[in-house]
Formats: structure tokens, sequence, C-alpha cells
């Protein structure tokens, strides 16, 4: 058999890519959003300048850090399995290659079906060239019934393909769990931030309709940041789920014609 081996490198690509966006976040957040040039007085610890955001976005203070480094960690994810994924879907239409793929079949051409699987490349192809070459080797076959061999078949194209959906949905965990912890750290740093905002206007003891005003926007700013993580998250997850099931889609079509071509020699 010559089943695809899905790669393994999950584990070195998180390990590497989350503390790089912690400290992109960190740095962005220091010394892009913490400029002086934002602020009044040139100092970070002042109020920001009237209608400037980057000021206004540093002081919803380092939990935006985290924020930050969701939003990255969401578009390096969603280019890697864009390139995945591209990758897997191999040189023309999927739809186009399984039509191609059951002309060839009806005709009982095998070989150019494993041809045309070795020319598109790609997961369909691998699971369909697979299937193939069982189907060959079945064919060949005196020593078993009928049944055996269909089995066989069925088994092999099962087999190669919980091999290549696994490559197919790598890191998309990542990307829908980033959906949905974004909001709820977003939440968490607008409760606190209001926590501080009420505790100083509760010290002072005279209404601050201004500063609380203002403490109220800057806690604001980690729900936006949440808010717009979690979406961008959602669009993304979406998106290369569809692709993903469309694939499958093909796979299984592919698998079926397999089966079909390989019960009507029996006819």
């Amino acid at each position: 058999m010559s089943n695809p081996k899905p790669k393994k490198f999950t584990f070195p690509f998180a390990a590497i890519v989350m503390p790089v966006a912690l400290i992109v976040a960190y740095v962005i957040y220091t010394f892009i959003l913490g400029s002086g040039a934002n602020f009044e007085g040139g100092n970070n610890a002042n109020q920001p300048l009237a209608e400037n955001y980057l000021g206004v976005i540093y002081k919803g203070g380092q939990i935006v850090i985290l924020l930050i480094t969701f939003i990255i960690l969401v578009f390096t994810y969603a280019i890697e399995r864009f390139l995945t994924i591209w990758k897997a879907r191999g040189k023309k239409n999927n739809q186009v290659f399984v039509r191609e793929i059951k002309a060839l079949l009806a005709e009982h051409k095998i070989e150019d079906a494993i041809k045309a699987c070795d020319a598109q490349k790609g997961s369909v192809a691998n699971v369909i060239k697979d299937g193939l070459l069982v189907f060959q080797k079945t064919e060949q076959d005196k020593a078993r019934d009928f049944d055996q061999k269909l089995i066989e078949l069925q088994q092999e194209l099962e087999e190669v393909t919980q091999l290549e959906l696994p490559v197919l949905n790598n890191n998309l965990i990542v990307i829908s769990t980033l959906a949905s912890i974004s909001t709820l750290v977003g939440l968490l740093g607008t409760v606190t931030g209001m926590i501080k905002a009420f505790s100083a206007l509760a010290r002072v003891g005279a209404p601050d309709a201004v500063g609380l005003a203002n403490g109220i926007s800057q806690a604001l700013v980690t729900t936006a940041l949440g808010i717009t993580s979690a979406a961008i998250a959602i669009v993304v997850y979406n998106y290369f789920s569809s692709r993903i099931d469309k694939i499958t889609f093909a796979i299984d079509e592919a698998s079926f014609s397999i089966i079909h071509t390989f019960k009507s020699k029996r006819s």
C-alpha cells in the first residue's frame, strides 16, 4: 500500500509561532501604541491626543498585548491553512478532476487514471491513486473471492481518506479556540478596566464625568479588540471548513466511483 503520510509539523509550528506572536504584540503595544507621539506632552502616562486611536488602544492596558497576539495568530494560521489547503487542492479544480477520473473508470482505463492522479497531485489524487493501485492488485489476485477483494478495496479507501483528513483539518482547532476566547478575554479587560475606573472615582470622592468617561472608553477598547479578533477567526474558520468539505466531497465521490467500477467487473 502507498498510503500518504501526513506531515507532523504542528507542534514545532505552534511552538515557534505563539511566542513570536506574543513578542511582536509586545513590541507593537510598547513602541507603536505607546509612542509618546500619541499622547499629551509626549508621555504615554498622560491622556491620548484628541482622535488618536493608537493612544486610546494603549490605554486599554496590558491585556491589549494578549488580544493583539490573538489577531496575529489568526492571520498566521490563516496563511498556513491557505497554503496547505491550496496544495491539497491539486493542480486543477477537483470537480473537473473527479469527472475525468469517472470517465476513465467508465472505460476501465485504470492506468490512465493513475497517470492523471500523478499529474493532479493533492489530497483527492492521493486517495484515488491509492485506491486504484489496490484495484489493480485485487484484480490480479485469483486466490480470493470477489467479496474479500471488495472489502479490502473499501478498507483501503477509508484508511487513506482518514490519513488525508487530519492534514486538512490541522490547526483549525486553534482558529476555532481563538474565535471562542477572544471575546471573553476582551470582556475580562473591560471588566477590570471598569473596576479600576470606578475605584479611582470612589477614592476621589467627587464626581468626575470626564475622567469616568475616559476610563470607560479605555476599558471598552479591549472588548472592541476581542470582538474584532473573534469575528476574523470565525470568518477564517468557516471559509476553510467549507473548502475542506468540498475536498472531502470530491474524495467521497471518487471513492464511490472506484467501488462502483470494481463491482461492475463482477457483472
